[in-house]
């Protein structure tokens, strides 16, 4: 089983998509277990403030390191071998290499900041990977952990359905088709491509390759 881990303000975000469908499943058999950790239960602040003014001006807020890491401290108590996941613009590019080694371990703590980003000793001290999930800029960390989640998931032995579901090799193309043969719509007709009707497995898998480069 890969517990997840998830430090972030905003559990509620995220969790009716990891409940649902596939990943839902998956924690249902205790395939996947996920747990969340709010900065705001553990910081010292008198207040639960976790947010402050960034040093050296700039707009919006930074989330403040004391209650980040001692949440993440919590998560990761005595465990060994945990992997921590700091979400970061300039990090390392997520794929699927990188899912499929991340299925092997047993933790994974993810660091979803919020509003201008976390202070930046949370990851120097956890010594946290920095990854990002694509060249652009979300306003949390939430949905990369979800998509990572869900892209670690499919590595993980019996949350898919069928092994072939998992290989690169067997994935569909980017054009898939189903019933009806002809569709008929707006008094047009699309048909499924001749091929894939054909049952001659060679060329069906040929016209995939070509059509995933």
């Amino acid at each position: 089983m890969v517990h997840f881990h998830i430090v972030t303000l905003f559990p509620e975000s995220i969790e009716p998509y990891l409940k649902s469908s596939i990943i839902g499943k998956a924690r249902e058999k205790k395939l996947i277990k996920v747990s969340y950790y709010d900065p705001k239960e553990f910081t010292r602040d008198r207040y639960g403030r976790v947010d402050r003014r960034p040093y050296g001006g700039g707009p919006g807020m930074v989330l403040e390191p004391d209650g980040m890491l001692r949440a993440a401290q919590k998560a990761i108590g005595k465990k060994k071998g945990v992997e921590k996941i700091f979400f970061s613009t300039d990090g390392a590019l997520f794929d699927e290499a990188m899912a499929k080694k991340l299925s092997k371990k047993k933790d994974i703590l993810f660091i979803s900041g919020h509003y201008e980003g976390v202070d930046a000793r949370v990851e120097k001290i956890l010594k946290a990977k920095k990854v990002s999930v694509g060249p652009y800029v979300l306003t949390g960390g939430e949905l990369p952990a979800a998509t990572m989640i869900d892209a670690i998931a499919r590595f993980v032995p019996g949350v898919l359905g069928k092994a072939e579901s998992l290989e690169r090799s067997r994935v569909s193309s980017p054009e898939v088709y189903t019933r009806p043969e002809v569709l008929e719509w707006k008094k047009k007709k699309y048909k499924v491509p001749e091929v894939l009707l054909s049952g001659h497995h060679a060329k069906i898998e040929e016209w995939k390759m070509k059509k995933r480069d």
